[in-house]
């Protein structure tokens, strides 16, 4: 009895202690990825936040980071397209808005093609696509900007910064693919 107690205790401490060392070794592949991109703590925030981080490889960090781009595209078209747009009266502001939620799209596109790239390890391809990706909200911007006296909305601005950000965060991972 006294032996199968010690051996249940020597099983469970061993059990324990690898799985401390997996999840350690997991932060340590993620802040090290990280460590890549331009903006660490974000990066890092959003990954451990995702449940399929502790497994993922630096591929797989890539990958999880582009669904979250594209979840900001996507809710960010949606906003445009319904909350925004409904809302307003002025035709030449309803125009610009459905316009940028189809540049928001459009950036959500490019980031499901990042992800057919990561699996084929095109990873040319996926930064050429994540860069279009970020660069669709600047068109965007540029069409409040070419009509006089239209304000930038601030709710537009800040769901720009942040896929400006996230495609930031996945170009840093890809280059870190590349090395």
């Amino acid at each position: 009895m006294a032996t199968s107690l010690i051996f249940l205790l020597f099983l469970t401490l061993s059990f324990s202690s690898s799985t401390l060392i997996s999840a350690k070794s997991n932060t340590t592949i993620i802040e090290s990825t990280c460590k890549t991109t331009n903006y660490y703590k974000f990066c890092v925030s959003a990954l451990k936040s995702d449940p399929r981080s502790p497994t993922a490889d630096t591929k797989g960090l890539a990958a999880i980071m582009v669904g979250v781009g594209m979840t900001n595209a996507t809710s960010t078209a949606t906003y445009l397209a319904g909350n925004l747009s409904a809302t307003v009266n002025d035709t030449v502001l309803k125009k610009v808005l459905q316009d940028c939620s189809e540049k928001y799209a459009l950036a959500a596109d490019s980031l499901r093609l990042t992800i057919q790239d990561l699996d084929n390890e095109a990873y040319d391809y996926a930064s050429m696509h994540v860069l279009a990706a970020q660069d669709y909200p600047n068109v965007c911007r540029n069409m409040f900007r070419r009509v006089k006296g239209l304000a930038y909305p601030v709710e537009i601005r800040r769901r720009e910064a942040s896929l400006r950000r996230i495609c930031g965060v996945v170009s840093g991972i890809i280059d870190r693919l590349v090395e």
